[in-house]
């Protein structure tokens, strides 16, 4: 893309050629090399400097910015010089616009002190910004201002920046003021502000500020001593490579976060097993044996005889009232145990006998019959000794 659009402004260059326009040409092959360096641009721009062209931009010309057009420059002056004509505006808004203009520093632009907080600097900015915006103020130079108050706002709004500008901020206008002495005022002016450029321009800060988008971070700036084109400034056009390169980033950070989110769910199973595993205390008996939780000595209840299992700290724990307690817990447990036992075995046994019945299987009629009860035995017996009581 940024080749094709360098390609686009060669082919320009070359029409301002054949129509004698070599300071056009000139600049339009500057900002082709700035978006897409060739050595076919190179090979134009020293052609015309050896066949009596103007000077290399180092020396007295500045391209705009890469990622404008003739175009855009054109119908920006253009549109600039008609609205400044056509629309009215009133005295308080020139005078406003001269005390711009006749400001010494970014915190008089601005209209604050020089400890002023962050809020204060927000609440200047918001309320000039709405009185010099060019949709607004139509008074001669309410542009200019509009940006010297953007600029303002970029720089003092940045701590860095800010505490590099109240220490050399002053020097820098003292350094440029004797190249300036026979400009206007309105030069100096503007050669003052150009030493702080925000990386942004006025209209994006306005946007972000008004959309209700402002920035928590700095807005960072650069310094610039020589002249510029700020009133057509945008930020760099990024390379092709730097906008795969960013897609490519964004793209694996969604692909992480994707497969965080479906193993979320395992972690969270994971981490309630583990949870619950630790909160879990083993039970201090059991009706069978089990070596694994400890649980290998035998023992038998005191008034129905009942097995059961416990571990070699059991008799330490539980003694009198606790101890008998236990076992009421153990021989009800116990005779639900054998309840659901015979239940089991009298269903099966009754499977059985259906299943004989219906194909006349007499194997199965007789493994039926066969079948011992032993867990209903068993509760009949614990039932008789109970009533034997």
């Amino acid at each position: 893309m940024d080749k094709d659009e360098a390609d686009r402004l060669i082919e320009k260059a070359k029409l301002c050629l054949r129509s004698g326009r070599k300071d056009r040409a000139l600049q339009l092959l500057y900002e082709a090399q700035n978006i897409y360096p060739s050595t076919r641009a190179r090979v134009l721009i020293d052609a015309i400097a050896r066949n009596g062209g103007t000077a290399a931009p180092e020396a007295n010309h500045v391209p705009p910015p890469t990622g404008w057009r003739d175009e855009d420059i054109r119908n920006n002056e253009t549109s600039t010089a008609s609205g400044d004509e056509k629309k009215s505006y009133t005295d308080d808004q020139r005078q406003g616009v001269q005390r711009i203009k006749n400001c010494k520093d970014f915190y008089e632009i601005l209209g604050v002190s020089k400890n002023a907080s962050d809020e204060d600097l927000k609440k200047a900015y918001r309320k000039l910004a709405l009185k010099f915006h060019p949709d607004k103020n139509f008074a001669p130079g309410a542009t200019d201002a509009f940006k010297a108050i953007g600029n303002a706002y970029a720089v003092l709004s940045n701590p860095e920046k800010r505490q590099q500008y109240d220490q050399y901020g002053d020097q820098s206008a003292t350094m440029n003021a004797p190249q300036h002495s026979s400009h206007s005022r309105h030069g100096y002016y503007r050669s003052f502000h150009r030493d702080f450029e925000a990386d942004i321009s006025p209209e994006e800060l306005f946007n972000i500020f008004f959309g209700g988008r402002f920035p928590t971070g700095n807005i960072h700036v650069y310094t610039n001593q020589g002249a510029s084109y700020s009133q057509f400034y945008q930020p760099r056009r990024r390379r092709a490579y730097e906008r795969r390169e960013e897609v490519v980033e964004e793209n694996q950070s969604q692909n992480t976060f994707t497969a965080f989110l479906q193993l979320l769910p395992v972690l969270v199973l994971i981490l309630i097993s583990v949870f619950t595993q630790m909160m879990a205390t083993n039970p201090p008996y059991s009706l069978f044996y089990k070596p694994a939780m400890g649980l290998v000595v035998s023992r038998e209840t005191q008034h129905m005889g009942v097995p059961y299992y416990v571990d070699k700290s059991f008799e330490k724990e539980y003694r009198g009232a606790a101890l008998d307690e236990l076992e009421k817990t153990i021989e009800s447990d116990y005779i639900e145990h054998l309840q659901n036992s015979c239940w089991k075995e009298k269903q099966q046994k009754s499977d059985l006998a259906n299943l004989g019945q219906l194909y006349r299987d007499e194997r199965l009629k007789q493994k039926a019959e066969s079948m011992r009860l032993d867990n209903c035995e068993k509760l009949h017996r614990l039932v008789g000794r109970q009533r034997g009581k």
